[in-house]
């Protein structure tokens, strides 16, 4: 059976850290990283100062700037999601994102309420 090939740079970068290739401090400087994740559906307003819409596809993270585009991949079944980040969180530790009723439901982590996930930063 042949390897894979790896066809884009965001590819690649999802491929190793997922595959420990880079350390996480690496990946975070590059945009990219590993690491659990779980949805919200507050009516709250969020950090950028929007009301928090569930139906939207959107995420908090703790740094990347609002309004900075991320494709998550869900690494249990191979589905991904563009979000837009534009609250902070999550507070728990080994969560790197928090996703919106509707990004969560795109990648099939609704009934789970967690995920194993990899982003890559689209732009920022």
């Amino acid at each position: 059976m042949k390897p894979a090939r790896i066809k884009t740079a965001a590819a690649a970068a999802l491929f190793a850290v997922g595959m420990g290739l880079v350390s996480a401090s690496d990946s975070q400087a590059k945009g990219t990283g590993c690491g659990g994740a779980s949805w919200y559906a507050l009516t709250s307003k969020t950090a950028s100062g929007e009301r928090m819409n569930a139906a939207r596809l959107t995420a908090a993270h703790r740094s990347l700037k609002f309004g900075t585009r991320v494709q998550v991949t869900n690494k249990r079944n191979g589905k991904s999601v563009v979000v837009r980040i534009n609250d902070r969180g999550p507070f728990i530790r080994g969560r790197v994102l928090d996703l919106s009723k509707a990004a969560a439901s795109q990648i099939g982590m609704i009934r789970s309420g967690t995920a194993s996930i990899c982003y890559q930063v689209i732009n920022s």
